[in-house]
C-alpha cells in the first residue's frame, strides 16, 4: 500500500458512479469492481508493473503481485470488465492481432495465487485472434518402451502440424548447445521465482538442477499453428493435469515388463547398473500409468507400427492431413481514437464515424493465465 499523487485521487474519489472507463487517456484507465478500482497504465513513481487497486472501503492504495507478461505498452489503450473476473484491454494504434490482452483479477488461477501469495494479485494474459489448434498431447511411457520411436513416426508423417516445447533448465549449456532450440538456459533463482508465480505446468529437481515445461513454451507452439507435444514421465504428467492445460493424456506400455527388459538390454548402451535403475523406475511408472487414472489412453506397444495407427487414431490425423488447423483472420488497424462498447459476449470497437466498425466476438473464449487466451474473432462491418 502507499500514498497516490493528491489530483489522482480526487479524479478516482469523483468517479465512483461511472462504471468503466472512468478516467481514459493515453497513461491510465480505471475499472471498478465492486468496492475496488483497478487504475490500468502509468509507470511514473515507485508503480513500475503498471497495475494499482483503489480499495473504497478503506481508502488506501494497494500494489498488487503482477504475474503473466504484461504488454510492451500501456500507454493508448481502452478497456471493458468482462464477469467481474477480468478485464479487457485493447491496445490503441496497433494491429488487430496485437491488441487484445486479459488483465485477470478472479478467475480460478487468480484465486489459487492469492492464497498461495497471501495478498492481492492479478495476471496478465495475451488474446490470440482466429482458430485454436486441436490440444497438446502428453505422451508418457517406461524407457525403452518405444514411445520415443512413436513421435518420431508422428514428426516425420505429419512435419507441420505437430511441434516440440523447448524446456527450461538451470544446468550449464553443452557443447554447442543452443539457448532456445535445446534448452532454455536459466538461473535457479528466475526458474524457482516463475515456478512459484504458476509459470510452470510441470518441473523437476535432477542433480541439483531444474528441468521443466513452461507454459510460454507450450503457448508458442501454439501460437505457430503447431500441435504441441510433451515427452514427459508420469510425475510430469500428473503435474500437467492438474494445470490448465488442456491436453490429451496418452500412456504407452510394452506387452510385458520381460519384453521391457529384453528391449532395454538390446539397446547395449547401458551398464548392468544403469540398467536396473531404468527397470525400478518402469516398474513403478507402470504401476502409476495404468491404475491411477491419469491418463486417457494407455497404448500397448508390441507391434510399433500396429500401435502408431492406434496413437494417430486417438489423435485423430490422417495421411491426407499435412497442414497445420490454424486459421486466422484479417488484420486490421485500430487508431488511436476509438472506443468501445459490450452487447453480451461481443465487444463493438468504434474506429470514427469514416471507418469501418470492429467486431470482437468471445463466445468461444477459453484459456487464460498463466497462458494465452484463445478463441477469440475479430471481423469488420459496415462503412
Amino acid at each position: 500500500m502507499g500514498e497516490a499523487p493528491a489530483l489522482f485521487v480526487d479524479d478516482v474519489r469523483k468517479s465512483f458512479s461511472n462504471g468503466f472507463d472512468l478516467k481514459d487517456n493515453d497513461l491510465e484507465t480505471s475499472v471498478v469492481v465492486g468496492h475496488k478500482i483497478y487504475v490500468i497504465g502509468g509507470t511514473d513513481g515507485p508503480v513500475l508493473s503498471g497495475i494499482r487497486i483503489f480499495n473504497k472501503l478503506t481508502g488506501e492504495w494497494v500494489i498488487p503481485t503482477v504475474l503473466g507478461t504484461k504488454p510492451e505498452s500501456l500507454k493508448g489503450h481502452s478497456c471493458v470488465l468482462l464477469n467481474k473476473d477480468r478485464i479487457l484491454i485493447i491496445k490503441k494504434n496497433s494491429k488487430s492481432n496485437e491488441c487484445v490482452w486479459f488483465l485477470e483479477m478472479d478467475t480460478q488461477f487468480i484465486q489459487d495465487q492469492k492464497k498461495k501469495f497471501e495478498t492481492e494479485v492479478v495476471a496478465w494474459s495475451k488474446g490470440v485472434i482466429g482458430n485454436t489448434v486441436e490440444r497438446p498431447i502428453v505422451i508418457s511411457g517406461p524407457s525403452g518402451v518405444g514411445k520415443g520411436t512413436l513421435i518420431n513416426m508422428l514428426m516425420k508423417e505429419f512435419p507441420t502440424m505437430f511441434g516440440f516445447s523447448v524446456s527450461h533448465t538451470t544446468r550449464a549449456p553443452r557443447e554447442k548447445e543452443q539457448n532456445g532450440v535445446h534448452y532454455h538456459f536459466t538461473k535457479h533463482s528466475v526458474m524457482e521465482e516463475d515456478i512459484r508465480s504458476g509459470k510452470f505446468l510441470e518441473f523437476a529437481a535432477v542433480h541439483g538442477n531444474l528441468y521443466g515445461t513452461s507454459v510460454e513454451a507450450v503457448d508458442v507452439v501454439s501460437d505457430a499453428g503447431m500441435r504441441c507435444i510433451l515427452d514427459i514421465d508420469v510425475q510430469g504428467a500428473r503435474s500437467v493435469r492438474a494445470s490448465s492445460l488442456e491436453a490429451i493424456f496418452v500412456f504407452v506400455c510394452p506387452p510385458s515388463f520381460e519384453e521391457l527388459e529384453k528391449r532395454l538390454r538390446a539397446r547395449g548402451t547401458e551398464t548392468e547398473e544403469q540398467i536396473q535403475k531404468r527397470l525400478r523406475n518402469a516398474k513403478a511408472e507402470l504401476e502409476q500409468g495404468k491404475s491411477s487414472g491419469l491418463f486417457d489412453h494407455i497404448l500397448v506397444n508390441d507391434d510399433i507400427d500396429a500401435c502408431y495407427k492406434q496413437l494417430k487414431n486417438i489423435l485423430g490425423v490422417s495421411e491426407s492431413m499435412n497442414a497445420a488447423s490454424i486459421t486466422t483472420s484479417k488484420v486490421f488497424d485500430l487508431p488511436l481514437d476509438l472506443s468501445l462498447s459490450k452487447i453480451n459476449e461481443k465487444i463493438l470497437i468504434n474506429r470514427g464515424p469514416a471507418e469501418q466498425k470492429v467486431v470482437l466476438d468471445l463466445s468461444s473464449m477459453k484459456g487464460g493465465a498463466p497462458g494465452r487466451t484463445r478463441g477469440l474473432y475479430m471481423y469488420a462491418f459496415g462503412q
